[in-house]
């Protein structure tokens, strides 16, 4: 499934509010690769990827990458699921202002979840949309730590993730 607009190159500047209420720039993790996960609490295949996110978050996170979960939904149902599902990474949460950043990243018509991935430029790598799966996500974050690395050009990092990628996709089907 492919985004119904074009993909910026870079993350757009933004701010939603984090749980406690308190607006927080995407500048916090500037310097950082980040995974950016648009969900939902009513989502059935965003609550079966926290577990593989919160494994990333705590696998990686020494590593200058970070893992925002980004709810569209309302904060007090989201409070309700940090605490249930035991997640630790960030969370912002926003409604009409978080289907606004979706247009932003390319996504007109979202359906949740989906996930953006940038280097630690701010430059945007690739944008999944659907659930992830380990190996998906670990052979994006791969080619991702060889572009921080400068070990490949963006354009070569984006060919090598939709090859990889599509081959993850046929092995499963």
């Amino acid at each position: 499934v492919q985004p119904s607009t074009s993909i910026p190159a870079m993350l757009p500047a933004f701010s939603l509010p984090d749980l406690q209420g308190r607006s927080t720039p995407v500048s916090t993790w500037r310097g950082k690769s980040l995974m950016l996960n648009f969900w939902a609490t009513w989502c059935a295949p965003c609550r079966r990827e926290i577990p593989l996110l919160q494994s990333l978050h705590e696998s990686r996170s020494a590593q200058n990458f970070e893992v925002v979960g980004i709810a569209v939904d309302f904060p007090d149902k989201v409070r309700d699921f940090q605490h249930r599902y035991k997640i630790s990474y960030p969370l912002l949460v926003g409604e009409q202002e978080a289907l606004d950043l979706t247009a932003a990243m390319g996504v007109a018509n979202p359906a949740f979840p989906f996930t953006v991935f940038t280097d630690q430029r701010g430059r945007i790598v690739t944008l999944y949309l659907g659930e992830l799966q380990r190996p998906v996500a670990e052979a994006i974050l791969a080619v991702v730590e060889d572009l921080n690395h400068d070990r490949i050009s963006l354009d070569a990092a984006r060919t090598r993730i939709d090859t990889q990628v599509q081959a993850l996709r046929a092995a499963e089907g």
